[in-house]
């Protein structure tokens, strides 16, 4: 995990030009006691919605509520991924004043607190309801909500791109129910939807209405999902709440060659829809500048509570303050690639992009950021420039930070992160240089999401000729080579990652998984153990420990690892997946049925488990029950080669020949011969003795 650097809040959270003074709890329209309700919409552009004038999408939850209530026309993210946003939006701080930069390897400072923690000191039922992994609890986001509802699927996946999340019309109705439950409490409800993110697939009747453009089928989705939600207030059904919809950040579908989001932050990306009703907003468009560290102080002035001081934000329904400056960055691809940092500034609609290749932008003559006027503005360039927080930087400088705060970065494995920090970048580390580089990785996702791992495989072996320092195209090359089955492959190409020096936990990670696979595994326990070993280690990692120890005949040792997975991270399925596969092995049929039976409970699309299962059941209820498990497994994915044949072996043995003779005719065409050639000529032997 990489740091949390905190500074002394009073002396450091201010940003020149970014409040106006201590907000009064009286400022603008005031309603204590009254409901609040935050809508935050995953990768929603700010003129992908019909209230912003885009006349190609039907957005009419989402413009009846703009139509009612304010609409801030030049509101900004300082993020444009999801976890530190959404930290912004919750914590009414910049990402370098909580310390949360980026979507993984941050946690969020119990020390710092969240505008739940804020209302429910106040008094308040606070639940949350979130679609996707990147808000997890473990990330620290859940502090402050009595509820705090993440149930989107865990566990195995085809395909390993694909994010865990739940559609929004799952979120919405257990988001209403408990509404509803804590009706005649002061309520805070947050509700998270993740829909218009990539990859785009739309529900019908969406999709078929939106075929030549699937993001804007994702958007009229997540509108539609939220009608159950936000009529009832419109309708006047409901008491009228505060109520706040925006998004994280928005997606760049090409923009300034960018395919969705997190390389740049330009407008495409960081601006973002702002809407805020209820009773007291007046409707009006508002052209002030808006950001997400204003959210907080909104609520809590409407609410007439106490706004902290050391907020930078302001109420957005108080006075006008059309010099409010807002901080920005980007930082996943330094942080993982090793490229340039990505900081920036907002003020007075000009812009202030810093990189190695500086950018200046005019957006009230220029919103396209198509003219860079940082040569030619030269003295706007340079108070810009020197406005941007010293501590916003990263990695923070040495004399920064404190000895204790050092310590604590390497025991969270900032040293070990995926990508060192420079002390200097140049041009050729400049996100604008390397826009072909991160097309291809992108194109090597699709195509590995796609099963087209040939494919993948090549354009990564491109990165890596192109870009020898960069462990994500290694990564995606092994993955690559491992569905392939060609395990000496990627243990090879991880290897010379190592040689390189190019060896991120991430990376070891998988040469552990590889060396397993490739049956190596003593080797494997040797790379995984001393990841294994910080008290930090992932569940992805203790569960890759957990099998490798079991491979290699610890069984008791990899119970112990599994255990500490599973309780450490109790709403992960995996871990309990892999207790019950060591369970099995261990003899111990009815203690994998439980273990497994735990893993379905937490996400029932969970191919393996069902797999396990089956053995499980074939022991202790016979084959009836097992086949059931085995069908499930393949109809979730018809790459279960073990549950095909174990449903070809078991029918034929029951007499059920019909159902053997497809399992094993689908297992002898599908099934890597390299992997299964014994079973390969089982099963042919057992199709020729079946009866015509």
């Amino acid at each position: 995990m990489r740091s949390l650097l905190i500074p002394a809040l009073a002396a450091t959270l201010l940003l020149a030009g970014c409040r106006s003074g201590s907000e009064s709890a009286g400022s603008g329209p005031s309603h204590p006691g009254a409901d609040v309700v935050l809508i935050t919409i995953d990768t929603l552009r700010a003129d992908a919605v019909g209230f912003a004038g885009n006349t190609r999408v039907q957005t009419p939850t989402l413009d009846r509520l703009a139509a009612a209530g304010r609409v801030f026309d030049d509101a900004h993210a300082h993020n444009v991924v999801t976890l530190p946003s959404h930290t912004n939006i919750l914590t009414g701080l910049y990402p370098y004043q909580h310390g949360v930069r980026d979507n993984s390897g941050f946690v969020l400072s119990p020390r710092i607190p969240t505008l739940a923690a804020r209302l429910k000191q106040a008094g308040y039922a606070t639940g949350a309801f979130v679609a996707a992994f990147p808000l997890d609890s473990r990330y620290g986001l859940n502090r402050g909500f009595d509820v705090y509802d993440e149930s989107f699927p865990r566990g195995s996946d085809v395909a390993e791109f694909a994010m865990a999340e739940r559609r929004g019309d799952q979120v919405v109705a257990a988001a209403r129910a408990w509404w509803d439950g804590e009706k005649g409490k002061r309520r805070f409800l947050w509700v998270h939807l993740y829909d218009p993110h990539a990859a785009y697939d739309p529900p019908e009747p969406f999709a078929s209405r939106y075929r030549d453009n699937p993001y804007l089928g994702e958007v009229a989705a997540a509108d539609s999902f939220l009608a159950p939600l936000l009529s009832p207030f419109l309708d006047g059904r409901e008491p009228a709440a505060l109520v706040i919809v925006t998004a994280d950040h928005g997606e760049a579908l090409g923009d300034h060659g960018e395919l969705t989001h997190g390389l740049f932050a330009y407008e495409p990306t960081l601006k973002v829809p702002l809407v805020v009703w209820g009773a007291g907003v007046a409707p009006r468009r508002d052209d002030r500048p808006a950001r997400h560290v204003d959210v907080v102080p909104t609520v809590l002035s409407y609410l007439r509570l106490a706004v902290p001081p050391e907020l930078p934000g302001r109420s957005l329904l108080a006075a006008a303050d059309r010099r409010a400056a807002g901080y920005f960055e980007s930082l996943t691809t330094s942080l993982n690639r090793g490229w340039a940092p990505l900081r920036g500034l907002l003020r007075e609609r000009k812009k202030l992009i810093e990189l190695p290749i500086p950018e200046l932008y005019d957006l009230a003559a220029d919103p396209r950021e198509e003219r860079n006027l940082y040569a030619t503005e030269r003295r706007t360039s340079r108070a810009l420039r020197d406005a941007l927080p010293r501590e916003s930087a990263w990695p923070p400088a040495k004399g920064a930070v404190s000895t204790e705060e050092e310590a604590r970065l390497h025991s969270l494995g900032y040293s070990a992160g995926a990508a060192p920090a420079k002390s200097a970048y140049t041009a050729a580390d400049d996100p604008k240089n390397l826009i072909g580089v991160d097309r291809k990785l992108q194109q090597s996702v699709e195509a590995y999401s796609r099963r087209r791992y040939e494919e993948a495989a090549e354009i990564s072996r491109q990165v890596i000729a192109e870009r020898p320092d960069l462990a994500e195209a290694y990564e995606h090359l092994a993955l690559a080579l491992r569905q392939l089955e060609r395990h000496d492959e990627a243990i090879a190409a991880l290897e010379s990652a190592r040689r390189r020096g190019v060896q991120p936990e991430s990376l070891l990670r998988q040469l552990g998984q590889a060396l397993a696979e490739a049956g190596r595994a003593a080797e494997a326990v040797a790379v995984l153990q001393p990841l294994a070993s910080s008290p930090q280690a992932d569940a992805t990692t203790l569960n890759a420990l957990g099998i490798a120890l079991s491979d290699a005949g610890r069984h008791g040792e990899a119970v112990a690892v599994l255990r500490r997975a599973t309780t450490r991270y109790p709403n992960d399925p995996k871990g309990f997946e892999n207790l019950g596969i060591v369970a099995l092995r261990m003899d111990q049929p009815e203690l994998a049925r439980s273990h497994l039976q735990r893993a379905l409970a937490l996400n029932p699309a969970l191919p393996i488990a069902w797999n396990t299962l089956g053995v499980a059941l074939y022991r202790l209820q016979g084959p009836a029950a097992a086949i059931d498990a085995w069908q499930r497994a393949v109809a979730i994915d018809p790459r279960q080669y073990d549950a095909l044949f174990n449903i070809g072996l078991v029918a034929a043995e029951a007499g059920r020949r019909e159902e053997a003779r497809q399992a094993l005719s689908r297992f002898v065409a599908t099934a890597p011969p390299a992997r299964f050639a014994p079973d390969i000529g089982k099963a042919r032997q057992i199709l020729a003795r079946l009866p015509g």
